[in-house]
């Protein structure tokens, strides 16, 4: 893979195709911080970026332990990584995919949020005496600007009967959340949290295992985090008092917050009309977010400066669809022909692409600068300056 000190050298090639700049350091330092402040367990969610080099890089900053969500991902990482620990957390799964996770990949831990799948699990696995079977609890989703409240998670006044069961039929017995993606405020989990500490009191069960799941944020232009380690000291000091803490572990399922920054996307105009630039990637392609979310990412053109004004986007395929309103703000000069780099797609970016109209092939380069806009690295009025 050819190297380049930056998107701005790359872009000096000038490519034709749209070009990844993946950045692994930015990837190992992100897990290398999990590894040492969250007092706990660190399974990174696969699904925010599956790419082997992305998996290697976390793997090299501390994190053995994943959270796969289906039999693709299973196989991926137990070949990378014969080692690791798996966790399958999607509450609904295939029979077949449990029993082949248990019986040919080692996995034992499950979540599941419903009776049917507490018996689907058992059924599969044969009645297996050795697992770890999650509870997922549905929260709330504020602060989060991808709420995920509506599709999992049992609701808190039900859940109290679902414990029980589980605890009769697991070794080990969790409790998990997820307070949305992207999520901005860190009391986000101090709520989610006291809500599995009443399920837990009122079911009567010991918990083996408190998961707080994802929602830890990257850095966006209107999006602008909290210093990671308040989410995770907030985390840190609501689990302390935590009913079961004296026999609890505490986990957490980064996805978003390893990865954005390990990659970024070389981005060309192929025209402009008036205040819109038409680019060779967009909605059908890695930018999937900032069409169907209305996502903003930070920006810049690293083929000219100038006082900046705000663009829309549209990308290479015939659906009018295929638009990014942003706005996304760039030298006001900017013509057909620049090359503009995207930032913060490392996660929910080149796995979110499609072969629409015959687009979707990307190139890869790795770039030795640090990514713009970093949590781990920066503090926020600095990390502001960066995504403008």
């Amino acid at each position: 893979m050819a190297k380049y000190q930056s998107a701005r050298q790359l872009a000096e090639t000038q490519p034709d195709e749209p070009v990844f700049c993946i950045r692994p350091h930015a990837v190992r330092r992100a897990a290398s911080w999990f590894s040492d402040n969250f007092p706990g367990q660190t399974y990174y969610a696969v699904k925010a970026n599956p790419e082997p080099w992305l998996l290697k890089a976390a793997w090299a900053g501390g994190i053995d332990h994943f959270d796969v969500a289906s039999l693709s991902e299973i196989r991926l990482v137990r070949e990378l990584f014969p080692a690791a620990t798996l966790a399958f957390m999607h509450p609904i799964k295939a029979e077949r995919a449990i029993a082949e996770a248990y019986s040919e990949h080692g996995v034992r831990i499950f979540s599941l949020d419903t009776e049917e799948e507490l018996d689907k699990i058992l059924r599969a696995t044969g009645n297996a005496s050795d697992l770890t079977l999650v509870v997922r609890l549905a929260v709330a989703s504020h602060g989060a600007h991808v709420p995920l409240t509506s599709k999992f998670g049992i609701h808190p006044a039900l859940a109290p009967s679902l414990l029980g069961r589980v605890r009769q039929a697991a070794a080990k017995l969790g409790i998990s959340f997820h307070v949305g993606s992207q999520s901005l405020a860190s009391g986000a989990y101090d709520a989610a949290i006291a809500l599995a500490q009443n399920a837990v009191v009122e079911a009567g069960v010991i918990l083996d295992i408190l998961d707080v799941g994802g929602g830890f944020p990257a850095a966006y232009p209107g999006m602008l985090p909290l210093p990671m380690s308040a989410y995770v000291d907030e985390i840190s000091r609501r689990f302390e008092p935590f009913l079961s803490t004296g026999n609890s572990e505490l986990w957490c399922e980064p996805g978003r917050a390893i990865s954005a920054e390990g990659a970024s996307l070389l981005v060309k105009v192929e025209a402009r009309r008036g205040d819109c630039l038409y680019l060779n990637d967009g909605t059908y392609g890695a930018l999937y977010d900032a069409g169907a979310l209305d996502w903003v990412y930070p920006v810049r053109n690293v083929s000219r400066g100038g006082i900046l004004t705000d663009f829309s986007f549209y990308g290479p395929t015939c659906d009018s669809a295929d638009k990014m309103e942003g706005p996304f703000s760039l030298p006001e000069d900017t013509q057909a022909g620049d090359y503009i780099e995207i930032g913060q797609l490392g996660a929910y970016g080149r796995c979110m692409a499609t072969r629409f109209n015959g687009y979707g092939d990307y190139a890869e380069a790795a770039c030795t600068d640090d990514p713009f806009g970093s949590v781990f690295i920066q503090d926020n009025e600095q990390i502001w300056e960066a995504i403008q």
